[in-house]
């Protein structure tokens, strides 16, 4: 088999969520329809107009998951994405106990921000405290690749580890990333995902200026619908080559049987349906997927104006009299949008589908919209076989990513 033809399956996945550590923690509460979004928790939350998001729970507590030596090198973006990704590395039983096994596992994590929250406390230092000196370890706590260099680190891998910088397509660009690396022949394994953690008052701050973000819940495709919920965690997966999967004894979740990308080169912020779509019918030529064999789309469903209405217009294109046949749903309605992590919450949603045969909710759906007009799953999961579903991620820059994944 050449490496092109390579078929690539997920064998692992782990999670650190609004609704806690681990990816089945995550997975129930969304088929339940439960929701993670409540009041923001910030020293400052008095001083901003932001009252609701998606964070995760207080009780996190990284003194006992971490040697107290390797703390001070980590921003909480890269604990979340190493939690996420020794959670997945255990679910699919692999070992790095050879050189060469090692050398072929790749590393590729998205984040949209980095780390932000030791950005901005070095920043107080500087510009509030008056301080002249910052953290030595500074530099090595926020930078982009940070997530990806630990979790090298943490398990001894040597191939190809970066780390992907997407906007609120991160994640999905970084699996996509990792893909294409295995298809290549570069590795065997890559630990994909991503992981956000920007929950810092300039942050904030910035976000409110923008004036897209909610100031109840998030509600998409819904006509009262007001915006976005900011979300926070990491996701990260296993992905094997079939054929290294199989020699091991694997047992897959699913096949990710494809990826599209596209950029829209038009406004910054503005979607067009046009970039979406290509990315969409991209994704199902790589898979060799017909629009008929899909079942299940989790849509990237912000809660905005314009990326909902967007995205229903991308996916009419693409699939013409079936769309109305398929089902779709955001589960940032529960989860929040956790920017560069979305993508990898959103998948764990996806398999968790395919492997029960139930099609997570979007949750605040109260008024129909008549320029969204598809199945939007609202309120309740659904018992509805996916045989191949789609997940979209679609970023600010016009970066659209979109992963093909189908039931093994």
């Amino acid at each position: 088999m050449s490496p092109a033809a390579q078929r690539i399956v997920v064998t692992g996945m782990g999670a650190v969520s609004p609704f806690g550590e681990g990816a089945g923690t995550l997975w129930r509460n969304l088929r339940e329809g439960r929701s993670a979004i409540g009041p923001l928790r910030h020293p400052q939350a008095s001083q901003l107009r932001v009252s609701v998001a998606a964070q995760v729970p207080e009780s996190f507590d990284t003194a006992t998951r971490f040697d107290g030596r390797l703390l001070p090198m980590l921003d909480r973006v890269s604990q979340f994405a190493m939690l996420a990704a020794r959670e997945a590395i255990a679910q699919a039983g692999i070992a790095f106990d050879t050189d060469r096994a090692r050398l072929r596992t790749a590393v590729v994590i998205g984040t949209g921000a980095g780390g932000e929250t030791s950005h901005e406390e070095q920043a107080k230092r500087l510009f509030a405290e008056n301080a002249t000196r910052v953290h030595p370890l500074t530099i090595v706590r926020l930078m982009a690749n940070a997530p990806a260099s630990q979790i090298s680190i943490a398990h001894g891998l040597r191939g190809p580890a970066f780390g992907v910088a997407s906007a609120c397509a991160s994640s999905n660009h970084a699996i996509a990333q990792a893909a294409l690396l295995i298809r290549a022949g570069l590795a065997d394994v890559a630990i994909a995902g991503g992981t956000e953690a920007c929950f810092t008052y300039a942050a904030l701050r910035a976000w409110e200026a923008m004036r897209v973000l909610a100031d109840d819940t998030c509600r998409p495709f819904s006509a009262n619908r007001r915006g976005l919920v900011l979300g926070e965690g990491a996701g990260v997966f296993v992905l094997e080559s079939a054929e290294h999967a199989h020699a091991r004894g694997a047992m897959p979740l699913a096949e990710l049987a494809g990826v599209g990308m596209s950029a829209d080169a038009g406004d910054i912020v503005a979607p067009t349906p046009a970039g979406a779509a290509a990315a969409i019918a991209q994704a199902l030529a790589d898979a060799q997927l017909n629009v008929g064999d899909i079942d299940y789309i989790n849509a990237h469903g912000t809660g905005t104006q314009a990326n909902d209405l967007s995205e229903t217009r991308a996916i009419h294109q693409v699939f013409g009299p079936h769309a109305r046949r398929l089902a779709v749903s955001s589960t940032k309605s529960m989860h929040g949008h956790a920017l560069g992590a979305s993508g990898a919450l959103e998948l764990v949603a996806v398999l968790g589908a395919m492997g029960e045969g139930v099609v997570p909710p979007t949750a605040n759906l109260d008024q129909p919209d008549p320029a969204c007009d598809l199945d939007y799953v609202p309120h309740t999961a659904r018992d509805w076989p996916v045989r191949a579903a789609l997940s979209h991620s679609f970023a600010f820059g016009g970066l659209n990513a979109v992963l093909a994944l189908k039931r093994i």
